[in-house]
């Protein structure tokens, strides 16, 4: 499916508007997030794997990664030419292992560690994703106790969105 689009933004994140036409064409009768690859003008090689996520009416949301906007040389505003493909080999769930300083504070936190096996998955991916990415101790250790008090009940935000 080739379409071309203006890239939006949904609170802090890029994405694309699928309609719901266009989504019957990618994979009739799907209800929940759609498993993908894309590329928008003509990037990333290979396709980028993304689960477009349900709107409610039909449509979806594709959000656009940011390894996909650099790849494409693309932002916010941009209209774009986007090529999605249904992928049935894709599955979701933790793509990166769980920081050892990820997995002491949970052990030492009971409320924390219930709530982080509680959470969904794809919450649970985001946050390892996010962890995974820091570049120096300090921002893992930061990031870790962060996550540690909202997973605790603290209300403070974090990964862009406001806990508790």
């Amino acid at each position: 499916m080739k379409f071309r689009a203006r890239i939006e933004l949904k609170g802090i994140n890029p994405y694309v508007l699928v309609s719901a036409a266009r989504a019957a064409r990618i994979r009739a009768g799907w209800k929940k997030p759609m498993p993908v690859l894309v590329r928008v003008n003509g990037q990333p090689e290979p396709a980028w794997p993304i689960n477009m996520m349900p709107a409610g009416d039909g449509c979806f949301y594709l959000y656009l990664d940011g390894t996909v906007r650099k790849a494409s040389g693309t932002d916010t505003g941009d209209t774009v030419d986007v090529s999605v493909v249904f992928d049935p080999a894709y599955r979701s769930g933790p793509q990166h292992a769980m920081p050892p300083a990820l997995a002491r504070a949970l052990e030492g936190n009971g409320a924390a560690r219930d709530r982080w096996e509680n959470l969904p998955p794809s919450l649970r991916k985001e946050i390892l994703r996010y962890l995974a990415n820091l570049k120096s101790d300090e921002a893992m250790q930061r990031n870790v106790e962060r996550a540690i008090r909202v997973l605790g009940g603290a209300k403070e935000r974090f990964l862009a969105r406001d806990w508790n």
